[in-house]
C-alpha cells in the first residue's frame, strides 16, 4: 500500500480509551489513516490490520484517552492577549498597582496600558476602584483595565480623555458610566460604555495578532482541547487568523462565531456572504453570528427580572430592544447563520426566547440549534420554553463554583434557586455545550468538569458541593465537552467521539477521569494532544 504524506498511518494500542459514542463504550486500539480514524475497538491486531505494515506503533501505556475536548465558548485572541499582558488575573488590588507602575516607568507618555483580570470580590475591599488609583501610579499613560467578566473596565483619566468619556457623558443604551456622587466619571465603564475606549486604543498589528493566536494555540492543545468556539470574531481578525492557517502554523479546529458589534460585520453579512465550514484540513469555520443580550452578574449589569440584592432599584441592563432582537435572529435566519445570543439574567434569556420563537414560527426550520450563551439564569416557564424550540445552551460550569461568593451577594435566595441549573437543563431534555469563557476563567476543561461533578473548586469545598442537586454525572460532564460541544457547532458528525469515520482528535491523560477520586478531576494533566492524527503537543 502506497501512503502518501498526508495520509500518514498510526496505530494506538493499549489504551484505556472512553469513546464517548452514543452508549459510552470502551476501547483499547486506535488506527489512524491520515486525519481519520479507520479502526477503534478492543484489539490490536484489528487495529494494525486496518492500516499498512509501514505504520507506526505507538503503546499507550495503560494510559487514558479521550476524544479531543471541544471548547464551546472562549476568546481565542483575548486568551493570547491576557498571557502576553501584565499579569492581574485575579491579584489583589496594591500588586495589580504596582504592576501598572512598573509598566508605565517602561514607556513613553501616552503609551497605552492594557490588561484584563482583576476581580474585585477577591479584594478585602470589593468596592468598585476608581481612576485616582491608576492616576497615582500612571499619569501619563492611558490605562485600561477590563474586568474578569469582560463587562466592566477600570480607566484612568488620560483612558477617559482619549475615549471622550466626560463629566456630561449619557449612558449608553445597553451600558453605563459609573458616577461619584458629584457626577464625574468614576472609571468604571460597563458594556456598551466601553465601546468609545476601545475605539480609542491602539489596534494590534497583523503580525502581533499572529504571534497572540499562536500563543494562545499553545495553552489550548497543551489541555487536550483540539477544537474551540471563539465567541467574538470581527472581520479584522478574521483574516488574521487565515493567515495563520495560510502559512501552516495553526493546528487548533476554529468554530469562528461572528459578533454583529460593528457596521462592518453586518455589511459582511448582508452582502451575501455565506456560511462556511471545513476549510483548511476541516479546521476553520464560520457558521455563526452572535449579539451580546446583556452584561455580567460581575458587573451587574446581567439583565434580571428582580433587582440586584445588592443594588436595590437596579435590575441590570438589557442590550438590545425587543425589536432588535427580532432583526437579528431574522438576519441569521434569512442569510443561513445559527443565531447565538449572550444571555445570562434570567429577563435576557426571556427576551432571547421570544426573539428565537417568533422568527422559527415565521420561519420554520427543523435543526436550528440556535444558541444562548451562558443560560446562567432561566426561570422553570423559560426552562421548558427552550426545550420546546431546542435551543442548545453554552455554559460554564466554572462560573458557578468561581461565583459562589459573589452571586450569594448579589442574588436573592429565589434567584439562586434559577442560576447554574445544569441538572435542570438536562433533564428538560436538553444538551449542555461547556467551555470556560476564557480568559474570563482558566483554559483547562479538567476545570470545568470538576466544577460539573462536585460543584465545588480548588479553593472552597463544602461538604457535597454547592447546591449539588443541580450537579453533573461525570459521563454528562465529559460529553458537555465532547459530543454536545461538537452538537452545538454542528460538527458532530465529524468530531465529539472516538469512531471510524470520525477525525483523528483526542487526548492522552496521566488519569482516568471517569474513575480517579472526584476532586482529583482538577489535578488532571495532558500528555499528549492529537489534532487530525498529528501529535500537536506532548508532556
Amino acid at each position: 500500500m502506497s501512503i502518501s504524506r498526508n495520509q500518514v498511518e498510526t496505530v494506538f494500542i493499549n489504551g484505556n480509551i472512553h469513546t464517548v459514542d452514543a452508549v459510552f463504550s470502551k476501547a483499547s486500539a486506535l488506527a489512524v489513516r491520515g486525519q481519520e480514524l479507520v479502526y477503534v475497538g478492543g484489539s490490536a491486531a484489528a487495529a494494525k490490520a486496518a492500516v499498512s505494515p509501514a505504520a507506526k506503533i505507538v503503546d499507550l501505556g495503560g494510559k487514558t484517552v479521550i476524544p479531543g475536548l471541544i471548547e464551546s465558548h472562549v476568546h481565542f485572541l483575548g486568551e493570547g492577549q491576557r498571557l502576553a499582558e501584565i499579569d492581574i488575573y485575579w491579584k489583589p488590588k496594591a500588586e495589580i498597582l504596582r504592576k501598572v507602575a512598573e509598566e508605565a516607568a517602561k514607556l513613553g507618555p501616552g503609551e497605552w496600558i492594557v490588561s484584563r483580570g482583576w476581580n474585585q470580590e477577591a479584594w478585602d475591599d470589593n468596592n468598585w476602584p476608581g481612576k485616582e488609583d491608576l492616576d497615582a501610579v500612571a499619569p501619563r499613560n492611558p490605562v485600561a483595565l477590563m474586568r474578569v467578566d469582560y463587562h466592566s473596565v477600570w480607566v484612568n483619566t488620560p483612558a477617559l480623555e482619549a475615549a471622550g468619556v466626560g463629566r456630561g457623558a449619557p449612558d449608553p443604551q445597553g451600558g453605563e458610566i459609573l458616577r461619584n456622587p458629584d457626577g464625574e466619571a468614576r472609571g468604571i465603564l460597563l458594556d456598551t460604555a466601553m465601546d468609545p475606549l476601545w475605539a480609542a486604543v491602539p489596534p494590534l498589528g497583523q503580525a502581533r495578532a499572529m504571534e497572540l493566536y499562536r500563543l494562545a494555540q499553545r495553552e489550548f492543545i497543551a489541555c487536550g482541547i483540539t477544537s474551540i468556539g471563539n465567541a467574538s470574531q470581527n472581520l479584522r481578525d478574521h483574516a488574521v487568523l487565515r493567515k495563520t492557517y495560510e502559512e501552516g502554523s495553526m493546528k487548533l479546529r476554529v468554530y469562528e462565531i461572528m459578533l454583529m458589534h460593528e457596521q462592518a460585520e453586518k455589511d459582511f453579512i448582508k452582502a451575501g456572504h455565506r456560511p462556511f465550514m471545513g476549510e483548511y484540513g476541516e479546521r476553520l469555520s464560520m457558521n455563526c453570528i452572535k449579539v451580546i443580550g446583556d452584561g455580567a452578574l460581575g458587573s451587574r449589569s446581567a439583565w434580571l427580572r428582580n433587582d440586584y440584592a445588592d443594588r436595590p432599584g437596579h435590575k441590570g441592563t438589557p442590550c438590545f430592544t425587543d425589536a432588535e432582537l427580532y432583526d437579528f435572529t431574522r438576519l441569521a435566519r434569512d442569510h443561513g447563520y445559527q443565531a447565538s445570543i449572550h444571555g445570562i439574567g434570567d429577563a435576557a434569556v426571556g427576551q432571547i426566547l421570544d426573539a428565537y420563537a417568533k422568527v422559527l414560527a415565521e420561519f420554520p426550520l427543523a435543526d436550528h440549534r440556535y444558541r444562548i450563551e451562558h443560560f446562567q439564569m432561566v426561570t422553570p416557564e423559560d426552562l421548558k420554553r427552550a426545550a420546546r424550540l431546542r435551543i442548545a445552551p453554552v455554559m460554564q460550569a466554572i462560573h458557578c463554583t468561581s461565583d459562589r461568593k459573589m452571586a450569594l451577594l448579589r442574588l436573592t435566595p429565589g434567584d439562586i434557586a434559577k442560576s447554574y441549573l445544569w441538572r435542570d437543563v438536562i433533564d428538560a431534555g436538553l444538551y449542555i455545550a461547556g467551555s470556560s469563557d476564557a480568559p474570563v476563567e482558566p483554559v483547562s476543561p479538567f476545570y470545568g468538569m470538576h466544577s460539573s461533578v462536585t460543584r465545588s473548586n480548588a479553593g472552597f469545598e463544602p461538604a457535597g458541593g454547592w447546591n449539588r442537586q443541580w450537579a453533573m454525572t461525570r459521563e454528562e460532564a465529559l460529553r458537555s465537552y465532547t459530543g454536545w460541544a461538537a452538537r452545538a457547532e454542528f460538527g458532530d458528525r465529524r468530531k465529539g467521539s472516538l469512531e471510524a469515520g470520525k477525525l483523528a482528535d483526542f487526548a492522552v491523560l496521566d488519569r482516568d477521569i471517569m474513575t480517579c477520586p472526584k476532586n482529583e478531576i482538577i489535578s488532571t494533566r495532558v500528555l499528549r494532544t492529537v489534532i487530525g492524527g498529528e501529535t500537536v503537543f506532548e508532556a
